[in-house]
């Protein structure tokens, strides 16, 4: 019995084992593996389209060198959509929902590319710590600034997807309870409200596939400004 609409974020346990793990290898079983046949079947062949177009729109703004970016970003693009839009299912977990994994993510991943830019060019990264044309007296302050907004980013990277899954299963949980408190009391209030789910739902799907494209996205313009 759930006593809290936040006990769905909860990691789930099996005899005192998180699940967690499972949770994170499970959406690569769903996906069909490559063939040694000529011709793919519908579904690999919709897959590697997909995966093709993705990754072709993901390397356009970046220069030649990050282009060897290209199978993690499309691996964490497809690890993200997974199991953001498996969360969605009932009785599911959805390990993207936590703050620690989306931070576990996004922190290496971001100090990789600013690693990239300390060792290739200093000078250009540090450069961004100061704008170009400063006055004197605001150069110490806009470059603590600068710096403190540096350092924001990863977090900012992990609170923005996890924020926005745990708000859109808060919201559907909140405006089922409704619908089972109204049907008894008010039917057509409670066809209203369960219009507005569907609805809901739907959008929910498009922002798990929208905030895993974001998140893999600044990403790419993190590793643009340091390449």
């Amino acid at each position: 019995l759930s006593v809290s609409f936040f006990d769905q974020f909860m990691s789930t346990t099996y005899l005192g084992i998180p699940l967690i793990a499972l949770a994170l290898i499970f959406p690569t079983i769903l996906y069909p593996t490559q063939t040694d046949r000529w011709l793919n079947n519908r579904l690999l062949t919709l897959q590697n389209a997909f995966i093709n177009r993705f990754t072709h729109q993901l390397l356009l703004p970046l220069n030649v060198g990050g282009h060897k970016w290209a199978t993690l970003l499309a691996s964490l693009m497809l690890f993200l959509i997974s199991l953001n839009m498996l969360g969605l299912l009932p009785y599911t977990f959805t390990p993207t929902a936590q703050l620690s994994l989306n931070l576990g993510l996004a922190v290496p991943l971001w100090l990789a590319t600013l690693i990239i830019g300390m060792r290739n060019q200093p000078n250009h990264a540090l450069g961004h710590l100061l704008p170009e044309g400063t006055p004197n007296l605001l150069i110490p302050m806009l470059i603590v600034i600068e710096t403190i907004s540096l350092f924001i980013r990863p977090l900012a990277l992990g609170v923005r997807l996890t924020a926005n899954l745990t708000a859109g299963h808060l919201l559907i949980q909140l405006i089922s309870t409704a619908v089972f408190v109204l049907l008894p009391l008010m039917p057509s209030v409670a066809i209203l409200t369960a219009t507005v789910l569907v609805l809901l739902t739907l959008l929910e799907v498009a922002v798990a596939m929208i905030q895993a494209y974001v998140f893999v996205l600044l990403l790419t313009l993190y590793l643009q400004e340091n390449i």
